[in-house]
Formats: structure tokens, sequence, C-alpha cells
């Protein structure tokens, strides 16, 4: 639907609510990996071999030493171990409940390749991380003051990271969001049984403890405020602000009613407390093969669709989501069509041709297909939307080195929306968390 869901369309007669009762539904968006109790945290940790050249650390985008970790855990310090995680990933509560850690650490394990079955990394991050978050205190302290102020555009993990080790180091840091709320990518961009009970906006509200830290949401850069006001104003500026553009379908029929974006369901769903008020459709297609598609397919099941299917042009093998997910997918009920793109949608049906490889790349044969379709949602990609004028870029993204520094003197940038970013927490927080380090030697010379 072009709008909200919390209505039906007499365009859509098969988007309705309440599919499920509200127990089902309670129980469908429940913790999908509960978390390790203490005597199944030791029994974990000492399967690791706390390898001296550890895959698993050269694995990890933020560089996490998970032997370290793991050891303390083991030794029964996991407060130790999360002061451990925190040192590199300040979100690492988070990274540990939506990383894919099936592609990542736990995919080089060394359990993994001579057993098939790896160290639980993630859950053992998520056991040490929610430890020491349960006692309510920061394990960090901050520098002395500076005297020197930095924005931050964008609350997400980008953002977030860059503004806490900024605060760390002794600078003062705003942080200004278009959104109604912080978190960004993990407050409105995934699946809700990732991150129960609200953790997205509790991490925030931890991470905000360290200090120094102000947030301004609702403020837009290009709306409210401009990259040159930034500049005038503050010492140093890191944009952080992710991708609000959606890639088309390019195919007639696209505006219907029944049709919409992937990352808006997905964020109505994260927002919406009462999930029986959510309207869904009999009979839901998902164009596209990243985790965006896979999220908006399982969820579109666990709120009560019939029939959900993903459609993605190229064969499974090429599809962004991690084969865990997609199997994770199947097993939720949904069907995936591959090697098949959309050439129209005509009301309730969606006609799509399939694709074969050609000397040109990608091309559509003569051979269709219809699905049903009373929702329709796009998952094929975001762009950058409003780049600040002066800004080099570089396949639609702001172009940045190293260290996260913009053509421009004096900002730095991460995150989706800058080159090297790729809609994982994990990426962002390293790439914040990179830059901050570099504006910090930059500001005090």
């Amino acid at each position: 639907m072009g709008g909200s869901t919390l209505s039906n369309s007499p365009l859509t007669p098969g988007v309705v609510a309440g599919r499920l009762p509200a127990a089902t539904l309670a129980g469908n968006f429940s913790d999908h990996e509960p978390a390790l109790d203490r005597h199944e945290a030791r029994v974990a940790a000492d399967r690791c071999y706390f390898c001296h050249d550890a895959p698993c650390m050269t694995a990890c985008p933020t560089g996490i030493d998970i032997p370290l970790f793991i050891r303390q855990i083991a030794t029964g310090t996991p407060e130790a171990a999360a002061k451990t995680i925190f040192g590199q990933n300040i979100l690492g509560g988070m990274c540990a409940r939506v990383c894919p850690t099936e592609t990542l650490c736990e995919e080089v394990c060394v359990r993994e390749t001579a057993e098939g079955k790896p160290v639980e990394i993630g859950r053992l991050q998520r056991f040490a991380t929610d430890t020491l978050m349960a006692k309510g205190a920061h394990p960090f302290t901050r520098a002395p003051a500076t005297g020197k102020t930095v924005a931050v555009v964008g609350a997400g993990p980008a953002g977030l990271a860059c503004a806490h080790r900024l605060a760390m180091k002794g600078h003062e840091v705003v942080i200004h969001d278009a959104r109604p709320k912080a978190g960004g990518l993990n407050e409105y961009g995934i699946a809700s049984y990732k991150a129960t009970d609200d953790f997205a906006a509790r991490e925030v509200d931890w991470l905000l403890k360290i200090g120094g830290i102000t947030v301004k949401t609702g403020t837009a850069l290009g709306r409210d405020v401009s990259l040159a006001e930034l500049q005038k104003n503050y010492d140093a500026v890191f944009l952080g602000m992710g991708l609000a553009g959606v890639n088309a379908l390019r195919c007639p029929g696209e505006d219907g009613p029944n049709v919409r974006t992937a990352v808006d369901f997905i964020a109505e769903l994260r927002q919406q407390p009462d999930r029986a008020k959510l309207a869904i459709g009999r009979d839901v297609v998902v164009i596209g093969g990243g985790m965006t598609a896979v999220d908006a397919a399982v969820q579109s099941k666990l709120l009560g669709a019939e029939t959900v299917t993903i459609v993605y042009r190229r064969g499974q093998e090429k599809m962004s989501a991690s084969g865990h997910e997609q199997e994770h997918a199947t097993s939720a009920g949904v069907r995936i069509v591959t090697h098949a793109a959309p050439v129209a949608v005509r009301g309730n049906e969606v006609e799509f041709a399939y694709t074969a490889e050609g000397l040109g790349g990608l091309e559509l044969t003569q051979e269709t297909f219809r699905l049903r379709a009373d929702q329709l949602f796009k998952a094929i990609g975001q762009t950058l939307a409003g780049a600040p004028e002066g800004l080099r870029l570089e396949g639609g993204k702001i172009a940045v080195d190293a260290t996260g520094a913009t053509s421009l003197k004096g900002i730095w940038a991460g995150g989706d929306c800058a080159t090297g970013g790729e809609d994982l927490t994990v990426t962002g927080v390293k790439q914040g968390r990179d830059a901050a380090e570099s504006i910090h030697a930059a500001l005090m010379g």
C-alpha cells in the first residue's frame, strides 16, 4: 500500500488487520534466539580453543578480541568480557543480535572448519553485553573537556559510535537526526523478533550515559539545518545519515496502492506496539535478495499472510542475504523464486519475466508468469537522498578515505551514506569509531 497499513484500502481488499490472535502474534514476534543463561554460556565458552592467531577476530569488522572475551566468560567474569567487547564496538549488544555471524566470525571459527559447528560467538557476546548492561552503569568515563564541539548528522550505528568515542575523548557532541527517535537502522530497519523488548532504544539510553552527547531528533540536514551552518558552528562534522532514497522497480504500475517499500513496512512494524492492528495481505510478494527482503517476507508470514514469495532477479547464490537467513525464511514458510524480474504491476497481480545472463549482462526473456499480490514490497536497495553540495560522490555515496575524511576539510562521513557502507550495524560502528579517532587527532593537532 502506498500509505499506512493500519486501515484497509478499498483497492486492496485482501489487506486486513488481525489475521492472527494477539497471543499467536506475541509468540511469533518473541525473541527468536533466546539468551544463554550463565551455565549455558560457560559450556559454550569451553568449546573455544582460544586461538592465538584467531581467524574469528580477523573476520570481525570491529576487531573485537574474541578469544579474550570468551576466556573471560569461561573464567566467570562476563562483565570484563563485555568491556572487552564495548572497547571496540559500543553497540556490541545489538550486533550480538543482528550481526550475520554465520558469514563473519563464526564462518571462520576453527570449530566450524573441523566439525561444522562453530563456537556460538554471537550468543556469547550477547550474554556478556546483556550482563553488564543489566547493571545500569556505563563502563567508560570521559577524558577532561577539550573545549571542542562536533556535529554528528544521523543517530544510527555510525553516528552513535562516532559520538560516543568523541565524548570519551572529552569533546562535546550534538547529534542531529531526522526521525522522531534515535537508533537509525537498529530502531527502524531490522526485524522485530531480532531485538525484542525495545532493546534498540534501551541501548541508546545506555550509550548516552557517557555524557557529553546531546541528541536533537526531528532535525533533518537540508531541511532544518544546512551543512554550512554546521561547519560554522562546530569544530568538525560527521555525516552518518544513512540512505533515505529507495530504488524504483522501473515498471508500469509500481505506484499502485498495494505497492510500498519494504523499509517503510519494517519501520512501521517496529514502531507499532499492537501488531494485531497491522494489516497484511493474504498474498504478499517481496522483490529483492537482501536482508531487508528476508525481514519483510518473514514478518509478513508472522503477521498471518497465507502465501509470501521473495522474487530475486539472479540465482539464489547471488542473494546478499546469507544462506542462514535464506533458510530461516524458507523454514518460516516463505517461497523464494529466482531468475525473475518484475515487468508490470497489474492490480493485485505482478507480472514477471524470467531472466538470463546475456552478453550485455542480465536480460529479460520472453517467458513470463504472474503472482497474486495483495501487497508488493520493494526491497531492491536504497540510495543517498539530498547529498550536500560540494561533497565528492563515488558510486552514489559520499566518497571517503580510510579515515572517513571527505573531500571537504573538517567533514567526515561513515555508515551506509559513505563508500564502504554495507547495510550492517557492525560496519557502521567501525566507520563511526574510526572517523572519531581521525576527528580527535585533527582537533588536537
